[in-house]
């Protein structure tokens, strides 16, 4: 159990039965009446948000997430196909576990798989990725000091905006948590 005082953005809470994750929070002592907590949920099954209220001081279950290192192999046609890094054992993820991960994946990449009562409910990918710009429009000389940006699609189909300088065959860092441009590498 975990009190609702304790709130941290990230920390996993059960709620009906469901697994949620703290997206915000807020304490509000108002000037007549208890104090409560207003909290921002993200359901880590469906990926939808709710936003709740908690008396101040009461206790909700903590959901318990087992982390799973496992290593993307290939996209067979139905789903994902991922190999557990203790038992090699084969794991097919759907594109809706994945959600907006999948567009970062590359094959032999290392993961989190978030199992929640042995089921398998969603990834976690390294913050920082490093791909390749396969399509943009050419960079122009002494074109870099006005921070404008462009489109570029990476090697794994993504767009993202990026710099003016970056061109084709160029590596770039990416931000997976906000999908952005980080540096060219």
């Amino acid at each position: 159990m975990i009190n609702v005082n304790d709130f941290r953005t990230g920390v996993t809470i059960e709620v009906e039965g469901q697994p949620y994750q703290v997206v915000e929070f807020q304490h509000v002592k108002p000037g007549k009446g208890a104090a409560f907590v207003r909290a921002k949920l993200k359901n880590l099954e469906t990926g939808g948000t709710v936003e709740r209220t908690f008396r101040g001081g009461e206790k909700v279950p903590k959901a318990h997430l087992d982390r799973r290192g496992m290593q993307y192999l290939y996209n067979d046609g139905d789903g994902y196909v991922f190999m557990d890094n203790e038992n090699y054992e084969q794991t097919t993820i759907t594109k809706e576990q994945i959600g907006d991960g999948i567009k970062w994946l590359l094959e032999n990449m290392e993961i989190q798989v978030l199992l929640y009562k042995n089921r398998i409910i969603g990834i976690e990918l390294p913050n920082f990725v490093e791909l390749e710009v396969i399509d943009t429009e050419p960079g122009i000389k002494g074109d870099t000091a006005t921070g404008a940006t462009k489109n570029a699609t990476l090697e794994t189909g993504a767009v993202i905006q990026v710099p003016l300088f970056v061109n084709t065959g160029d590596r770039v860092r990416v931000d997976t948590r906000i999908s952005q441009y980080m540096e060219r590498v």
